[in-house]
């Protein structure tokens, strides 16, 4: 029986990653249904929950990550030595020696896309170092997909690079992203993020569409929150926007609730809608709509759906280029920095034919992975 490994950072939860997690199972499903699928995630319990029904033969484990976890520094070299010492001599780790000798034994380990695996996180390059130590015991392949490596401390990417090399393909989302590649021995294609892969109608909710929506997070802020609120009634009230024209959307339980809390008393009859119902309803976006958003994957998704807005940057290490690359790609939305209200958005969003241009990029790289 085929093993597949894919290396995810499922189950948080968060909107985007469960999205791509899910996109990627039912791609198995339809051309590996008789596969035996790992998803190696920090939280295999939530995720199989929310994920397990997608391919008849998923299971969740969370060797990679334990193995970053177990790891005795936060340093990147460090953690990346630690993990691949731990696959040739599996008692270093001996709780996970199980998980290390079944990924020693997959025939395929995918690191799927997302932004996890940068300095933002600074242990998380130790699953590329799994990666690259599991394939390199048994013998067989490795890829990434829709990675986005940015930012990288500058002593962590030549680490970076070595570990990319043992990569039969990487695909990355973004132009930096490519250029900390530059000099590698790998193939590196840019075919943008994994959710240009799963962008299809049953992520949208056919019914209430408020008129402007708003994801804005309290997590990796350059600002404070209260700042962020202040922002948001700025901006709402720039664009001449009634309170009840409002939806909130929720993209990680809790941590993008608290803009909202602050608010809501200032926006009667705003409606906020929370991670659970948006995974099991859809989102509510739609052409015509104007949205404000912090969280990459909502820009993204909403913009897939015709709809118009402003991209908002509170990290300007990690969440700009995010953004940029979206912008750059033809979303169509505008990108506010330092919490400079924008203007409120005209006509936006991807226009089909890049929507289909770029799905037929992410088709070509998941048959060059499993076959047409």
């Amino acid at each position: 029986m085929t093993t597949l490994y894919l290396v995810a950072t499922t189950g948080h939860p968060n909107y985007g990653d469960e999205l791509i997690a899910a996109t990627w199972l039912r791609h198995l499903a339809r051309v590996a249904p008789d596969a035996e699928v790992w998803v190696d995630c920090p939280n295999p319990g939530p995720s199989n929950v929310l994920l397990g029904h997608l391919h008849p033969k998923a299971r969740f484990t969370d060797t990679f990550w334990r193995l970053c976890w177990e790891a005795p520094a936060d340093e990147p070299w460090e953690v990346a030595s630690f993990v691949q010492h731990a696959f040739d001599n599996p008692g270093l780790a001996p709780r996970w020696v199980a998980g290390i000798e079944l990924a020693a034994r997959a025939d395929l380990v995918h690191v799927i896309g997302g932004g996890f695996i940068n300095g933002v996180w600074p242990r998380h390059i130790g699953l590329v170092a799994a990666a690259a130590a599991a394939t390199r015991r048994s013998g067989a392949r490795a890829v990434m997909t829709g990675q986005g490596l940015s930012p990288v401390a500058e002593e962590a990417q030549p680490l970076l690079r070595n570990l990319a090399s043992r990569f039969e393909l990487i695909d990355v989302r973004d132009e930096p992203s490519s250029a900390l590649l530059t000099g590698g021995t790998c193939q590196v294609t840019s075919t943008g993020d994994d959710m240009f892969f799963g962008v299809e109608t049953g992520l949208y909710r056919t019914d209430d569409h408020p008129e402007v929506m708003v994801c804005l997070q309290s997590d990796l802020l350059d600002v404070t929150v209260p700042a962020l609120a202040g922002f948001l009634l700025d901006t709402l009230r720039e664009w001449d926007v009634r309170p009840g024209q409002v939806g909130f959307v929720e993209g990680i339980p809790r941590v993008d609730r608290e803009v909202f809390a602050l608010v809501e008393h200032d926006l009667p009859g705003a409606r906020f809608y929370p991670f659970s119902e948006i995974m099991d309803a859809g989102l509510p976006a739609s052409a015509g709509q104007r949205w404000l958003s912090s969280r990459f994957h909502m820009h993204l998704v909403a913009a897939a759906a015709g709809a118009a807005g402003a991209a908002v940057s509170i990290n300007s290490g990690y969440y700009t280029n995010k953004h940029r690359s979206l912008i750059e790609r033809g979303s169509g939305w505008a990108l506010s920095e330092g919490l400079t209200v924008p203007p409120s958005p005209g006509p936006g969003g991807f226009a089909p034919e890049v929507l289909r241009d770029l799905r037929a990029g992410k088709e070509k790289l998941a048959a060059a992975i499993y076959g047409a």
